[in-house]
C-alpha cells in the first residue's frame, strides 16, 4: 500500500514538474515574444519614418503587421509547449486565412490599392483630383477608401481599388495652369482691334504670368461669329478667380471698344409661291 502511494506520489510530482516546466517555458516564450513583437513594431516604424517618403498611415500599418506576425508565431510556440500539434494548427490557420481572403477579396483589394496610393502618392491631401468618375478635393487617404469633398462640400467616399484602377487627373500637381477662353466677335468687327482689346484686358491683370506669354489668335470661323482663342497662364491657386474676372473684363473691354459679341441667329428667306 505504501509503495503504491509512493509510486503515485512520484508520478504526480513528475507530472507536476513536467507541466510546471512547460508552463514556465510557455510564460518565458510569451514574455519574450511580446518584447520581440514590440521591438519589431517600433523598429519597423522608425525605419519607415526615417525614409521620409512613406505616408504615416502605411508606416503604422506595416509596423503593426510586423508585430502581429511575431505574436502569431509566439502563440504557436506557446501551444507547442503544452504538446499541441502545431503542424495541424498551422494548416487550420492557413485554410482559415484562405477562406477569409476569398470572402474579403474586395476589401483586401482596397487595402492593396490603398497601400499603392500611399506609396506612389499620385495625389496628396488638399489636391483637387478627378478619379473613378468623381471629382473633388482630397480630404483623407485611408487603407480602404479615399475621401473627397466636392466644390459644394459634398462628401464622396471612393473605394481605393476604383481610384487606383482608374485614370487620375490631378489639377493641383503642377504649380501653374493654363486658362482657356473662346471669345466670339461679329464678322463685321475689326479683328486686330478686338485682339488688341483682349491683350489690354490680359495685361491689366497681375495674376497673368508673362512666361509662357499670353496668346490671342483666331481659332475658328463659326456660323455666327469669328472665334478668338485666348490662352493665359497663372498660378494654380489663381485659376478660377482669374477665369471669372477675365471673362467679365473681356465683355466690358469689348463693349467699350464698340466690338459686339454676337448671339446665335438664323436668316429666314420667305419664298412666295406663284399662282
Amino acid at each position: 500500500m505504501d509503495s503504491s502511494l509512493e509510486q503515485i506520489t512520484e508520478q504526480g510530482v513528475g507530472l507536476l514538474i513536467y507541466y510546471g516546466m512547460s508552463l514556465l517555458g510557455a510564460i518565458v516564450i510569451f514574455i519574450l515574444g511580446r518584447m520581440l513583437a514590440g521591438w519589431a513594431q517600433n523598429t519597423t516604424k522608425k525605419f519607415l519614418e526615417r525614409t521620409g517618403k512613406i505616408d504615416q498611415t502605411i508606416c503604422d500599418f506595416l509596423s503593426n503587421c510586423a508585430r502581429y506576425v511575431i505574436l502569431i508565431f509566439t502563440f504557436i510556440m506557446v501551444l507547442s509547449q503544452f504538446g499541441v500539434e502545431t503542424t495541424s494548427l498551422i494548416a487550420i490557420f492557413g485554410a482559415a486565412g484562405l477562406a477569409i481572403g476569398l470572402a474579403l477579396q474586395g476589401t483586401l483589394s482596397n487595402v492593396a490599392a490603398g497601400v499603392m496610393l500611399l506609396i506612389f502618392r499620385p495625389f496628396k491631401v488638399g489636391d483637387y483630383v478627378e478619379a473613378a468618375g468623381v471629382a473633388g478635393t482630397v480630404k483623407s487617404i485611408t487603407l480602404f477608401v479615399t475621401e473627397l469633398a466636392t466644390p459644394d462640400n459634398v462628401q464622396i467616399l471612393s473605394p481605393n481599388a476604383s481610384v487606383w484602377g482608374a485614370t487620375v487627373k490631378n489639377y493641383s500637381h503642377h504649380s501653374t495652369r493654363r486658362v482657356d477662353f473662346v471669345v466670339g466677335i461679329d464678322y463685321s468687327d475689326n479683328i486686330d482691334k478686338a485682339m488688341e482689346t483682349l491683350h489690354a484686358a490680359i495685361n491689366a491683370d497681375a495674376r497673368v504670368l508673362k512666361d509662357p506669354a499670353p496668346m490671342v489668335v483666331v481659332g475658328n470661323l463659326g456660323d455666327n461669329s469669328v472665334d478668338l482663342t485666348v490662352r493665359v497662364w497663372c498660378n494654380a491657386g489663381d485659376y478660377w478667380g482669374l477665369k471669372f474676372d477675365l471673362t467679365k473684363a473681356f465683355k466690358e473691354k469689348l463693349d467699350a471698344a464698340g466690338i459686339s459679341i454676337p448671339f446665335p441667329q438664323r436668316t429666314v428667306h420667305l419664298v412666295k409661291a406663284e399662282g
